[in-house]
């Protein structure tokens, strides 16, 4: 059983030696409890339905329903955990597709041990959480698509530029509402309305693009 101060995590992945590893690197950790592993994509959605853990865990390259497949699944259900995608491509097609099927980070598996579990711990806090080296290929995909898009912050509200710096800041909705002194349902809403109009698929492709366009609040930023 998870208490309070513990985080139920499960892993979906068809390598049984990498669960096997991460399984170990969570056991270091007093904020991470592993509840469940997964050897397949549907199998993993079953689980993650049956469990209903705060944070996932998905593999991108699967045999079967892939992880991109598994990822819009588990949206599409409609759970409240937050999905990192554990993967071996650092391909701007794959990441740039995790990212708008809704992944909340991108990390590879040939980070180091101790990095990659500062990571996932790190997006516990709700903060955008994608390997170093693969935050420039993201932003120049997305400045490339915005050029040839026209995106800009024109038809954006003050209010929805404000919350558009947040997100580049990592803040959950949550922060944001504390922040800005609005309801947390108001922070959805505003969400929701900026990313139709600059036509982002997700709240992390916006923050991405905002980082990119320098857009951060004068704050003092995560935490």
């Amino acid at each position: 059983m998870t208490t309070p101060a513990t985080t139920s995590v499960i892993i979906i992945d068809d390598h049984p030696l990498f669960r096997k590893g991460v399984s170990q690197l969570i056991a270091l950790s007093d904020q991470l409890h592993l509840i469940g592993e997964a050897s397949s994509g549907e199998e993993g959605l079953m689980l993650a339905r049956a469990l209903e853990p705060d944070l996932i865990l998905l593999d991108l390259n699967m045999r079967g329903m892939g992880g991109i497949e598994t990822l819009r699944a588990l949206r599409e259900a409609d759970l409240a955990a937050r999905i990192l995608i554990l993967t071996v491509s650092d391909a701007a097609d794959d990441l740039v597709a995790a990212i708008r099927a809704g992944a909340d980070g991108y990390l590879l598996k040939d980070m180091e041990p101790e990095e990659l579990l500062a990571r996932i711990v790190e997006a516990l806090s709700g903060r955008i959480v994608i390997t170093e080296s693969l935050n420039g290929l993201l932003a120049r995909s997305l400045r490339d698509e915005a050029q040839a898009a026209e995106r800009s912050l024109a038809p954006l509200t003050d209010r929805e530029r404000d919350i558009l710096g947040c997100l580049a800041s990592g803040l959950s909705n949550k922060l944001i509402a504390r922040d800005l002194n609005i309801a947390e349902g108001t922070v959805k809403v505003h969400i929701k309305n900026l990313l139709k109009k600059l036509k982002f698929r997700s709240r992390l492709e916006a923050a991405v693009w905002a980082i990119d366009q320098n857009l951060r609040p004068a704050g003092p930023g995560p935490r």
